[in-house]
């Protein structure tokens, strides 16, 4: 009995011990404090670009110029959607099937979460929420549509979610019907388009970004119920560095 139970305990040890170190080689971050934006770029060599990039996200939409940017084809269908609480928002992983044409070709819709206040400012305004629809290529390049909310009605795509959003991290939960991600977007689609980035670690660069001008409404109450888990969680706004930022007409 004592050989079938002690290499039970040096297999159950050795897991420990590597989850401990997997633990403790990743860096904790945050929104605030001494984990917070200003010093992701010090917590772990992976994190530089969160200081040394020129083409940081997200940032102050000012200036922009006009011009003769496509329609965004957006090609979204209902699928299974998984809401996850990955520690630092509640985002929505999608299966496969939702894609987006923009003027650098197509690009497959993976996941969407959102951020308090919102990230991106426009002429210096913050919106109360932002939700970004993160994309990526076949290439692997990663391009960004941004959804602002301001304050008004409920909204119907964000009870579904918030009804089923764990309360605590690293815990998911399903949605009872298939998610329609182009529920969440607004009747005009006009928008703003530069180069950015992630605007989380490691903070990757040679993202497209594309911020649609038109907010659509939440509830007060759904705002108070988001910011029960996540009072804050937006990055600050980055300088521009000489990007030219487009308008669609």
């Amino acid at each position: 009995m004592k050989k079938i139970i002690l290499p039970a305990l040096l297999a159950l040890a050795f897991t420990s011990a590597s989850a401990a170190e997997k633990t403790a080689e990743a860096p904790h971050w945050s929104y605030q404090g001494h984990a917070g934006a200003s010093h992701w770029g010090d917590l772990q060599s992976d994190f530089a670009t969160c200081k040394l990039g020129t083409e940081q996200s997200p940032i102050d939409i000012r200036g922009a110029v006009n011009a003769d940017l496509p329609a965004l084809g957006f090609q979204y269908v209902p699928s299974k959607a998984e809401v996850v609480n990955n520690g630092h928002t509640i985002q929505v992983n999608l299966a496969a099937g939702s894609t987006v044409k923009l003027a650098s070709g197509d690009y497959q819709l993976l996941q969407w979460h959102v951020h308090t206040p919102s990230e991106e400012k426009v002429n210096g305004k913050a919106y109360p929420l932002v939700a970004h629809l993160v994309h990526k290529n076949a290439d692997g390049k990663l391009a960004v549509v941004a959804v602002l909310f301001k304050q008004g009605k409920s909204n119907p795509v964000l009870a579904k979610v918030f009804a089923a959003m764990p309360a605590k991290a690293d815990q998911k939960a399903e949605l009872a019907e298939d998610f329609n991600p182009a529920d969440l977007l607004p009747a005009k689609q006009g928008y703003y388009a530069f180069k950015g980035s992630l605007t989380t670690p490691p903070c990757s660069e040679g993202v497209q970004w594309q911020v649609l001008k038109q907010p659509v409404e939440m509830s007060a109450a759904q705002l108070k119920t988001f910011r029960k888990l996540y009072p804050m969680n937006a990055r600050p706004v980055q300088p521009l560095n000489g990007r030219t930022l487009q308008q669609s007409q």
